[in-house]
């Protein structure tokens, strides 16, 4: 606690930013976009694209922790991504699986909980493994909850919702129960997370590819042209800032 004033009190002092700490959103969730068109300018293979944005992406996640974000949620991996060739899927993946054993060890200094949403039975058993680690020794851990969205789709998150849900009336001793949106969104990967407050997507497309469809229902966006190596803590400020100045009246009318 005492870091975090001596961070807002460092971060006052700037010139350059105007980032009220005191109204931060709760829950910040981010489509990591714009790795392969990064690698691709700087003539790369794509592999290096997606190394920069695994730097960036621990550069955000310190961040987040550092001025008091309780919730993160990153788009690492979709269903969809399985299209692409072998060899990006295979770096990717040995990406998350060095991310996670480095998790492992460092963990317990920096306090961040790791929780992951999407169907991982499809993974390696290494893999698996690693994130079951992960997720049981991060439980308790109080600081930032980092989700990270790996085979992750948000229509394919609505189906195993209603499927779980289904399965629960016909075992359950009420049957006919109604249906409301508490005991649907219980089954949500994110169930127990608050929905995100703001929602940023990089490198310049303005469409949300399958992200967490339930959940950013009432978000506010934030579009940027930078690609998502390029993303930095300035860049977040930026976003945040943006996001202070919105009205969010969930439906309602300002004043009434």
């Amino acid at each position: 606690m005492l870091a975090l004033r001596l961070f807002k009190k460092k971060a006052r002092k700037s010139d350059t930013e105007r980032l009220n700490l005191d109204n931060l959103p709760c829950h910040i969730a981010i489509i990591m976009d714009g790795n392969g068109r990064w690698a691709k300018k700087r003539a790369l293979p794509r592999s290096a694209g997606h190394s920069a944005g695994a730097e960036t992406f621990r550069r955000v996640a310190t961040y987040c922790k550092n001025i008091g974000i309780e919730y993160l949620t990153v788009y690492a991996f979709s269903t969809d991504n399985w299209k692409r060739p072998p060899g990006e899927i295979k770096s990717i993946m040995e990406l998350l699986e060095k991310y996670l054993r480095e998790a492992l060890v460092k963990m317990e200094r920096d306090k961040v909980k790791l929780k992951f949403f999407g169907d991982i039975s499809i993974l390696t058993p290494d893999l698996q493994n690693l994130i079951s680690q992960t997720e049981e020794l991060s439980q308790k851990f109080d600081g930032v909850q980092v989700n990270i969205c790996v085979n992750y789709g948000g229509r394919d998150e609505l189906m195993r919702a209603a499927e779980k849900y289904a399965e629960e009336r016909i075992a359950g001793a009420e049957p006919s129960a109604p249906l409301t949106e508490e005991s649907f969104s219980k089954h949500l990967y994110s169930t127990g997370i608050p929905d995100p407050d703001l929602v940023i997507r990089p490198s310049g497309e303005k469409r949300l590819s399958n992200f967490l469809l339930w959940q950013i229902a009432y978000s506010e966006f934030y579009f940027t042209d930078v690609l998502w190596p390029d993303f930095d803590e300035r860049e977040l400020d930026r976003a945040i800032m943006s996001f202070q100045t919105r009205n969010r009246r969930y439906g309602g009318v300002r004043g009434y």
